[in-house]
């Protein structure tokens, strides 16, 4: 696969503008995550001034999820079949204003919720956007980085969207997505500017079943989802077990919890930039590795520290893994089926992030 390897280094200017463009897509995206985690520090006061229980005013988080996971096949199917990336960050932008503006606006519950989901179908798009653009890069660098700015985006929401909820109120810990619309502009640059390439390539149409047929996509789409399920397994469950281990409070454990989550997706650049070298074989190995051995660390580990050794070590192959596997799943497809392809892969990492708390929550504390 010659998104996990590559044939000679690339130059030094190569390497600038894959950086630049990753940056780029990166804080694109980054938002997205935010938004998942932004508001749990807010959800107390959300419940109040809505006038609802506890219970009712966790929708606000799960409408998120369900918007992001109904809206990345269907902007990836919809606008980006007809106007490629453009149009997926264009009617992705409407979305997130629209929702936003149901969530600052909503006298109620009901329309909370409808805002958040909203707000999360236009979330998704753009970071869907962001990884088709990405995937033009098949050494994985600038897929890599849009990985890391979504895993970054989500540490660090949980600490902007209480400080947003500290300065301006509940609603504003709700609408971290609108931090997307400073980097519409260039993201659309980059977009018109790889639409003048694919206008040149037939598209493709109807049902993605060449996709979901071929080997390449599957073998990167169930280890990203098996790499994803485990992450947010470990994100919701470890942080319980070191405050078993440790009789820490909520918020130290939190912190802790964050810390070595947010290390290990920054640190994951550094797999990144030594996939070349290991190979297609071996990097696959060692991302299935890594995943079974932070899941066995959180299991097994007796020791607080090693517990959050292997949550970072799991978020640093998710991350990794995020960048590399994506364009590896469009390796043995024409360039027309490559957003839809991505879109679905995308979806299989958000079915990770559906199913991980859940099946933590169903066993009951590691």
């Amino acid at each position: 696969m010659t998104t996990l390897s590559a044939p000679s280094a690339p130059s030094p200017a190569v390497r600038r503008t894959a950086l630049r463009t990753g940056l780029l897509l990166g804080a694109l995206a980054a938002p997205a995550s935010m938004g998942v985690s932004g508001p749990s520090l807010a959800l107390p006061d959300a419940a109040h001034a809505l006038a609802v229980g506890p219970g009712a005013a966790a929708w606000l988080m799960t409408a998120f999820g369900l918007g992001m996971a109904v809206g990345t096949p269907l902007l990836s199917a919809t606008a980006g079949r007809r106007h490629g990336p453009a149009g997926v960050i264009r009617a992705a932008a409407v979305l997130v204003v629209l929702g936003a503006l149901l969530v600052l606006l909503a006298p109620g519950l009901p329309l909370a919720i409808a805002g958040r989901a909203l707000e999360a179908a236009g979330a998704a798009g753009l970071n869907v956007a962001a990884f088709q653009l990405a995937g033009r890069d098949r050494s994985g660098r600038t897929p890599g980085l849009v990985a890391i700015g979504s895993a970054v985006g989500g540490t660090a929401g949980l600490f902007v969207g209480a400080a947003a909820a500290g300065a301006f109120g509940w609603r504003a810990a709700l609408a971290l997505p609108l931090l997307s619309l400073p980097f519409l502009r260039p993201a659309l640059r980059l977009a018109g500017a790889e639409a003048v390439r694919d206008d040149r390539s037939p598209r493709t149409r109807g049902l993605p079943v060449d996709i979901l047929r071929d080997r390449r996509f599957l073998a990167a789409t169930g280890l990203m989802l098996a790499l994803s399920t485990v992450n947010f397994v470990l994100l919701y469950a470890a942080p319980r077990r070191v405050a078993a281990l440790t009789g820490w409070s909520a918020v130290e454990t939190g912190a802790a919890s964050s810390v070595a989550a947010l290390a290990g997706a920054l640190l994951s650049w550094q797999l990144v930039r030594a996939a070349p070298r290991l190979g297609p074989v071996r990097l696959r190995v060692l991302l299935a590795l890594g995943s079974a051995g932070a899941l066995a660390l959180a299991v097994a580990a007796p020791w607080p520290v090693a517990v959050l050794i292997g949550s970072g070590t799991s978020a640093l192959v998710t991350a990794g893994g995020q960048g590399l596997l994506t364009g590896a799943a469009t390796e043995g497809l024409p360039p027309a089926r490559h957003g839809l392809a991505i879109g679905l892969f995308n979806l299989a990492f958000l079915i990770g992030v559906a199913a991980g708390p859940a099946i933590a929550s169903s066993l009951g504390s590691l």
